[in-house]
């Protein structure tokens, strides 16, 4: 087994084609085949299903794909070690939320401290998130919901309640509190499931003897905020990301209180990677106090 081939096959595995995978080596398409198909015919076992120009992973390669990933991010903890001053020059930090308006602060901060870092975020549910962070497709993951698994670097930064909402000129935009019934006779909007707040939600109204049947399920938040601005209905966040929009009404929930704790987290055995840990200081300092 060789390095290069390792290299071809997690390339091949992560960019999803050949091709792709030539172009982010910088190496032509039969290099980076041949690679593959040593490394496949030298321990007799197919990494890749090859349907015409479709490249999926076989079970096997699944399972070598772990392995790589997490071959390739320790080589690249090792380069940021040797190379300390310049990953925090010019490296490349990944985060994924379910909420990037609970970072807009920690953020600014972070790129007045290091302006030359770029840095991606994408949008996920708690699921989403914790799937990311394990498959190192991120760095760093913010979610609703403090994970109790020990695989992770926890900072919380608040803690707050779930409420209802709808629009100014929905027939409930005068109402301040409802009760789980009560929302039941309207339209309700809510996220996929996967979401921790749609989780809370129906086990509390299942509590309550409420089954709460959602009429529209969007993806993302903002899908539902907007769906629920146009009229359609009711929808349900936590309420530090109600935020300003003057569309809406916030409605209180008549019923035990349910709060989402957002939450910074990352791998635990990522928490020394050097931008990582830069971003986890400045949160710290930034944070709010737990309510």
């Amino acid at each position: 087994m060789r390095y290069v081939q390792l290299r071809a096959f997690h390339n091949v595995a992560i960019h999803g084609g050949f091709s792709r995978a030539a172009e982010a080596l910088f190496l032509t398409q039969p290099a980076v085949s041949d690679q593959v198909r040593k490394l496949e015919e030298e321990y007799d076992v197919l990494l890749f299903n090859r349907n015409k120009k479709q490249v999926t992973l076989t079970q096997a390669g699944q399972q070598l794909l772990e392995v790589t990933r997490r071959m390739f991010d320790v080589e690249q903890q090792a380069l940021d070690l040797l190379s300390e001053s310049r990953a925090l020059r010019a490296g490349k930090l990944r985060i994924v939320a379910d909420a990037a308006h609970h970072l807009l602060h920690i953020l600014a901060a972070f790129r007045r401290a290091y302006p030359s870092v770029q840095v991606s975020i994408d949008a996920g549910n708690t699921e989403t998130v914790i799937t990311s962070l394990h498959a190192y497709e991120a760095d760093i993951g913010v979610l609703g919901e403090v994970p109790q698994s020990s695989d992770f670097d926890i900072l919380k930064l608040n803690s707050t309640p779930i409420i209802a909402f709808t629009s100014r000129d929905y027939p409930l935009g005068d109402a301040r509190r409802l009760s789980f019934s009560e929302f039941a006779k309207h339209p309700l909007v809510m996220r996929e499931r996967g979401s921790k707040t749609r989780q809370k939600l129906e086990m509390m109204a299942a509590q309550c003897g409420v089954p709460l049947v959602p009429l529209i399920e969007a993806e993302g938040r903002e899908a539902v905020r907007e769906i629920v601005a146009a009229g359609g209905g009711v929808g349900f966040v936590s309420s530090a990301e109600f935020g300003q929009d003057n569309r809406l009404i916030p409605i209180e929930i008549d019923a035990p209180e349910m709060r989402m704790d957002e939450a910074l987290i990352c791998l635990r055995e990522r928490a020394n990677g050097k931008l990582v840990n830069a971003f986890f200081e400045i949160a710290r300092k930034l944070a709010a106090p737990p309510a």
